[in-house]
């Protein structure tokens, strides 16, 4: 395998920056929508967009299902907001509606699921989320065949994803899950990690943290079959191991540790900061 390790030119600069709680955003756009796509030949597609709110009890777990992505933002607001998309497929589309009128979603005791009909080889149905959240929550996102986003949330926060990428932004807190198959994108805020650390893994696929070029951290890298490629200058002692690197970036601070089995794995400076 062939190693590739990037050094900076010079080191970072420190740089007055603004805590992570004063740069969340406060979400309050609604992006989940149908599309006008059809069937997928043998079947008719039926497509509709719900919305309910739920007291905040300051804890979230979201369970898309078999199929189905889950989109958590952090908000102003002081309930939370579900939107879903629920989809279905059949023969007709008289019979894509009833099956979608029989897909029950529950939001009640921070627990967002859903509920439907047995599927069968020309019937089918899948819910996704949209889910706007008080910016201080504890959450727990579980997907099967869906990505995972979640931005503008600290707290406890914790993916479990089977199949689909996954992508944090301005998140801060004891933070951590894996993907089997699908890419990690982390973008993070501020000049240090606001919490207990950042633990992010994924068997197959690729993974970028993207960072300001002021940005402190304790970076603990492993790939199994990758290489490993750093923007930021580096200070390494003892056995260089090119799949597994262990530094501190400036200062160090809390430890981002990231993982791949097989894929890259690249600490980006923000084009951004």
């Amino acid at each position: 395998m062939k190693f590739l390790l990037t050094f900076a030119a010079t080191a970072a600069l420190a740089v007055p920056c603004l805590p992570l709680h004063a740069q969340l955003q406060d979400n309050t756009e609604r992006q989940l929508a149908c599309d006008n796509r059809g069937g997928d030949g043998d079947t008719v597609r039926h497509c509709e967009i719900r919305e309910q709110s739920y007291p905040s009890i300051g804890r979230l777990n979201v369970d898309a299902g078999p199929n189905g992505a889950i989109s958590v933002k952090g908000s102003l607001r002081g309930d939370v907001l579900v939107r879903a998309r629920v989809e279905t497929h059949a023969d007709s589309q008289a019979a894509a509606a009833i099956m979608a009128s029989q897909v029950l979603i529950d939001g009640s005791g921070g627990n967002v699921h859903a509920n439907g009909p047995q599927t069968g080889q020309n019937s089918s149905w899948s819910v996704s989320y949209e889910i706007f959240v008080p910016q201080t929550t504890d959450l727990t996102a579980k997907t099967r065949n869906g990505a995972v986003a979640i931005s503008d949330v600290r707290g406890n926060l914790r993916f479990d994803v089977n199949n689909g990428a996954v992508h944090l932004k301005r998140v801060a807190g004891d933070v951590g899950g894996t993907t089997v198959n699908g890419a990690i994108q982390a973008e993070l805020a501020g000049g240090v990690w606001e919490g207990r650390q950042l633990e992010i893994g994924t068997h197959n696929g690729a993974v970028t943290v993207s960072m300001a070029s002021y940005y402190s951290a304790h970076i603990r890298a492993e790939t199994g079959n990758g290489r490993i490629q750093s923007d930021f200058p580096m200070t390494l002692t003892g056995e260089l191991h090119p799949q597994n690197l262990d530094f501190n970036l400036g200062s160090g601070g809390p430890l981002i540790h990231i993982t791949s089995g097989n894929g890259a794995i690249r600490i980006k400076r923000s084009e951004s900061q």
